[in-house]
């Protein structure tokens, strides 16, 4: 128990570190470039009172859960010695944190609205939700296939650079010719996918992954899967775009 407080007093000062630059600045461009003082003073300290509790606690919940079950199943899947399995686990996985991002379903609720006032879908709610899952389902899918592709480079040994520069030039060819609506909201879609609750995961698994299989080094092979899951969905959001 003692430990456990100990290790919770560290990530929230660690927490306040991290912060302390941010309120710097806030602090700096309030008071005396636009010279007023801080509105809702009262407001603003219980916020960042929250601010630092739950990113102390997400920390160290990651430590204490995500990035150990991450691993341990990479080790275990790869001492099953089953291509199949731990394949469906990688793109299970990257679909159902995809799905779950809290990130996308944002940037996915407001693609749909621009959609609908810009007259590229119906202004009704089902016509926007629709069009919303349509989007977080893709870029789930991308992101699924793109852990899959990570997964197998990592057990091949291939070189990722490669296999990301040939990704980023399918991305420049496609965006000449998806519609000029959709290439911004599926560059964007690259970013939130790689957020709170995949990037976790995903890189537990490749380091793992990594670590369990003879001849692969963790610091060389354990990490990439992130590039992957950032580039996949700008390719099949824009897909999304031109067949829709």
């Amino acid at each position: 128990m003692g430990k456990t407080i100990q290790k919770l007093l560290l990530s929230m000062t660690g927490s306040l570190r991290d912060l302390l630059p941010i309120i710097l600045v806030v602090l700096f461009f309030q008071l005396f470039v636009l010279e007023q003082s801080l509105p809702n003073i009262g407001r603003l300290l219980t916020g960042f009172v929250f601010v630092i509790l739950g990113l102390t606690f997400f920390i160290h919940g990651l430590e204490q859960g995500l990035f150990p079950i991450g691993e341990s199943m990479a080790h275990a899947l790869a001492k099953k010695g089953s291509v199949f399995w731990l394949v469906t686990f990688a793109f299970s996985l990257g679909f159902g944190t995809t799905v779950a991002e809290p990130a996308l379903i944002a940037v996915a609720a407001e693609a749909a609205n621009v959609a609908a006032s810009g007259g590229m879908i119906e202004s009704t709610e089902q016509a926007k939700f629709s069009y919303a899952n349509g989007l977080r389902y893709t870029v789930a899918f991308s992101v699924g296939l793109a852990i899959v592709i990570g997964v197998i480079r990592i057990l091949k040994g291939w070189p990722i650079q490669w296999i990301i520069i040939g990704g980023y030039l399918l991305v420049v060819v496609m965006t000449m010719f998806a519609p000029r609506e959709i290439i911004g909201i599926a560059y964007d879609s690259g970013g939130v996918t790689t957020s709170t609750i995949t990037v976790p995961l995903v890189t537990a698994l490749g380091v793992g992954l990594a670590s369990s299989i003879k001849g692969r080094n963790p610091m060389i092979d354990g990490f990439g899967l992130i590039a992957f899951a950032s580039l996949t969905p700008i390719i099949f959001v824009m897909a999304y775009g031109m067949l829709i």
